[in-house]
């Protein structure tokens, strides 16, 4: 097992000299895939190292924390958000939304990191210390990185896991929720029993919404929080919220539902669908950049402790680390790779230099 980074041992590593290259191409050290805190963290402990990072994420600063519902407060306490050895100060027990956006915010503009908004990678080639990245941006204009090595924290927030069901297109179908307003006085079905449904459920019945959840297991998941759990089900309890467990959808209609239950079919009239059912990490793309992938689990092969994956000088930090087990990793955790991933990084660029 590698030593531990020790901050004064670090020697400044020296950065590749800018050189006069056209507009739209950019040279640099370290390309991060992935403007979330993840790949901020990564960023953060690279640029310590004397290195030149660029950030690059096709949506905004911390994309998938920004799509959070208004107000939500999450369910860790602040100083297990922190990154880059900043504070998370925050008046409360637990952090907002709002606040952590806040954060984040505060703790690109203290590190000045390169964080190149709303470009959408689209294709990674070459080979370590060669690389070439291109992403293309809102107007469609293409940019251009060269880069010795590539960090992938692209997250999975993006891509929802789908149902494979008639009318899943309809524009009442939604795979995330927002807020309960849209939905007042209306029939409407949430898919899902872990917490994004729980929530949700809750949220748009106390906001005057007609509830009915649909969960395939028996009951709902364990991992729901502990507070939000006896909540639901003293609702389902109290015939508020009406519940089918070990049922699944099978149909969706402009003004109406079916779903499979035990005791079989039943069509239920309705005006929107929730399908909380979670995400996935974009394993097309990590494929397309030469990274292999676990049969089942779909987790990317890397080196556990340097996290650098089975292509050289390409690693991964984040969630995608754990494939479809994306319950394994969280902010909490994965904030932590990028020390993983510097401490490599120095041995190899000293050795390099």
């Amino acid at each position: 097992m590698p030593d531990l980074l020790i901050a004064e041992d670090i020697a400044t590593v020296p950065s590749i000299k800018t050189e006069e290259l056209p507009e739209s191409e950019t040279r640099t050290d370290v390309v991060v895939i992935g403007a979330g805190p993840t790949g901020l963290a990564c960023a953060i402990e690279a640029q310590k190292l004397g290195l030149k990072v660029v950030v690059v994420d096709k949506g905004c600063l911390v994309n998938s924390l920004f799509h959070y519902p208004p107000g939500m407060t999450f369910f860790t306490t602040p100083e297990l958000l922190e990154i880059g050895d900043i504070p998370f100060t925050t008046a409360l027990q637990k952090p907002t939304r709002e606040e952590a956006l806040e954060y984040y915010r505060k703790v690109s503009e203290h590190y000045h990191l390169d964080v190149r908004q709303y470009e959408w990678v689209k294709t990674v080639v070459g080979e370590d210390d060669k690389f070439l990245i291109t992403a293309t941006d809102r107007a469609g204009r293409a940019h251009d990185y060269r880069t010795r090595k590539v960090i992938v924290s692209t997250g999975y927030y993006d891509l929802f896991n789908q149902l494979g069901i008639p009318g899943e297109d309809l524009p009442k179908v939604s795979h995330y929720y927002a807020e309960a307003h849209p939905y007042y006085d209306s029939d409407v079905l949430v898919i899902g029993g872990k917490n994004s449904a729980a929530i949700a459920a809750l949220d748009l019945w106390r906001h005057g919404a007609r509830v009915t959840l649909v969960y395939r297991g028996t009951q709902l998941h364990h991992h729901v929080k502990y507070w939000i759990k006896p909540d639901l089900e003293n609702r389902i309890k109290n015939s508020e919220i009406e519940a089918y467990f070990n049922s699944t959808a099978q149909e969706i209609g402009v003004d109406y539902v079916v779903i499979h239950t035990p005791r079989g079919p039943r069509r239920l009239k309705n005006d929107f669908v929730l399908a909380l059912i979670g995400y996935h990490p974009d394993y097309d793309f990590l494929r397309s950049m030469g990274i292999e992938l676990s049969p089942e689990q779909h987790r990317p092969v890397c080196d556990p402790i340097t996290l650098e994956s089975n292509v050289p000088g390409i690693y991964v930090a984040g969630v995608i680390v754990a494939g479809s087990r994306t319950n394994e990793i969280f902010i909490e955790n994965g904030r932590f790779h990028g020390k993983q991933i510097a401490e490599d990084l120095r041995r190899k660029f000293q050795s390099s230099s």
